[in-house]
């Protein structure tokens, strides 16, 4: 049996096939159409491409930037506004002639590292992508688990918990509501607020366009950047104690453009016993296996061993 994943983002659809043991049979990435039909249509198309070349029809599973609500049966949350408000799964399935799964790509992601990536083996993990945004997901058994709303591993809108004072209502995030997590961990608010302070200062020197372009002047021991980075760091541990609190998950794996600050690895461990009940915490919070492959791969694992 072969697994076909496909991650459809705003720019690329991309498609790899798997073999039983996980395997890379097939891969292909096309644009993405930014229209809904010509969307369908460059699916089913690399679908077809993947059974021609291997000889042999498979399951399908599809990552997407969002959720079909389980009350509508509708896309929604898409940030590929295109597919948002249609049946994307049914319209698929009489395309292909065959059911097709659909997940949110954080939870797919979740899946990737449960099956055969970097938390192999455990019962439960929660999958984290920080980098313009932050999304997460949750993996049971190999399982996502998305939740009676969809909404299952939607974490990073919740707000930061143990706000300070300096920091409370000082954010506004896309979702609409203040101070949400994501505004802060994700890459995009690690820059606004390494930036933010560059100003404050007085500093006349470039702001900075990326967590890589700050991390290098954490290693030149740079000031301004050394605090933005200790605040990033509490702000993190903050985040994930909480998870810890609720969900007690086997294994955390990071994703995304921050997962590879290796600098987050080592000093993560302290910082969450600060804010774990108890004050005891041994979770693992490890970088993922797969890379930007990962979503796609769980997309195939959607159909299960």
């Amino acid at each position: 049996m072969i697994r076909m994943g496909i991650d459809l983002g705003g720019t690329k659809i991309e498609l790899v096939a798997l073999g039983e043991e996980g395997n890379e049979l097939f891969r292909k990435r096309v644009t993405t159409p930014r229209d809904y039909q010509a969307t369908l249509n460059a699916i089913v198309d690399l679908v077809h491409e993947a059974e021609a070349t291997l000889g042999e029809k498979g399951s399908v599973g599809v990552g997407i930037p969002g959720v079909i609500s389980p009350y509508s049966g509708l896309v929604k949350n898409a940030n590929s506004t295109w597919i948002n408000g249609h049946p994307l799964d049914v319209n698929l399935g009489e395309l292909l002639g065959r059911e097709v799964r659909v997940a949110n790509d954080a939870n797919c992601f979740a899946v990737s590292e449960a099956v055969d990536g970097a938390a192999a083996g455990k019962s439960v993990v929660f999958g984290v992508i920080i980098g313009t945004g932050c999304g997460a997901g949750v993996a049971i058994n190999g399982k996502v688990h998305a939740g009676g709303n969809g909404i299952g591993g939607e974490w990073g809108h919740n707000p930061l918990p143990w706000m300070t004072k300096e920091e409370f209502n000082t954010t506004r995030c896309f979702c609409g509501n203040p101070d949400c997590i994501e505004t802060f961990i994700s890459g995009t608010g690690f820059v606004r607020d390494y930036n933010a302070a560059l100003e404050a200062a007085g500093k006349s020197r470039a702001p900075a366009k990326s967590g890589a372009d700050i991390m290098l002047l954490v290693d030149q021991k740079d000031d301004i950047a050394l605090a933005a980075f200790d605040r990033y760091m509490d702000r993190l541990a903050r985040s994930l104690a909480h998870v810890i609190n609720l969900l007690d998950p086997d294994a955390i794996v990071l994703g995304g453009g921050m997962s590879n600050v290796e600098a987050i690895y080592p000093r993560l461990p302290a910082l969450l016993t600060r804010y774990v009940v108890g004050r005891e915490c041994r979770t693992p919070v490890v970088q993922n296996f797969y890379g930007c492959s990962s979503g796609v791969r769980g997309a195939a694992w959607l159909w299960e061993k």
